[in-house]
Formats: C-alpha cells, structure tokens, sequence
C-alpha cells in the first residue's frame, strides 16, 4: 500500500484508524477561528435583533402613554328641531355664521350620527356652535 505523508512524526497507510486519529488529534490541537459570517451571527445578529426589541418596546410604550394623555375635545353644541325645508347648510350659517359651513356641516353628520346630509322635519339635530 502507499504511504501517505508523515503527520506529527507518525507514518500510517491509507483506510487505517491510525490516520483518522491523528487528523483527530490535529484538529482538536488548533485554536478555534472565526470567519467574517460566523462573528457576525454570533456577535451582529443578536445585537441587531436586540436593538430593533428596544425600537419596538419604545414605540408601544410611548404611544399608549400619549393616547391616554389626550384630553377628549367638548363641542358646544345648540339642540335644535328641524324645520320643514331646513337644510344642514343653512343651520350651519344660522348657528355659526363666523365658520365655514363645511366644516359645520360635517361636524353635525358626525355628531349626530347621520348616515347622509338629508334630514326630516322635526327631528332633533345637535348644531356645534363657537
């Protein structure tokens, strides 16, 4: 059989158990390296993820903080019964006449919960005023 060559002064042959445990022992001699992949998922990877926790962890506590450190916006608002032939636009330039009706008109929709700008007779609409 063919030599191979000589490892840590120790001659073996090809297919022997000699070799296996001598490449063994090579390896468990030298120092353990790491490639530019390797110290960056053991070192980046977990670092990055732990600042993107903190980011997150921030975020959520800040913005529950500011949520609840809004005080709710009181409207004053008219109760009035509609007339026949009232319209929203011309309850919003008689109750507030310094606003632009616009904005007036789409408060009192969503004040009072009206599915459209139509309205009946006698029905009671809150009018934002000031």
């Amino acid at each position: 059989m063919a030599e191979v060559p000589v490892l840590h002064g120790v001659s073996v042959l090809h297919g022997s158990t000699a070799l296996r445990d001598v490449t063994a022992q090579h390896y468990a001699e030298r120092p353990l390296t790491l490639t530019r992949r390797g110290r960056f998922l053991l070192v980046g990877l977990p670092l990055a993820l732990g600042v993107a926790a903190l980011i997150l962890l921030g975020a959520f506590l800040t913005s529950v903080a500011q949520a609840g450190s809004e005080e709710p916006e009181v409207t004053e608002t008219v109760e009035v019964a509609v007339s026949s032939g009232e319209t929203l636009w011309g309850l919003a330039v008689q109750y507030a006449p310094e606003r632009d009706p616009r904005d007036v008109v789409a408060e009192m929709v969503e004040l009072n919960e009206l599915r459209s700008s139509v309205v009946q007779a006698g029905q009671p609409i809150a009018i934002p005023v000031g």
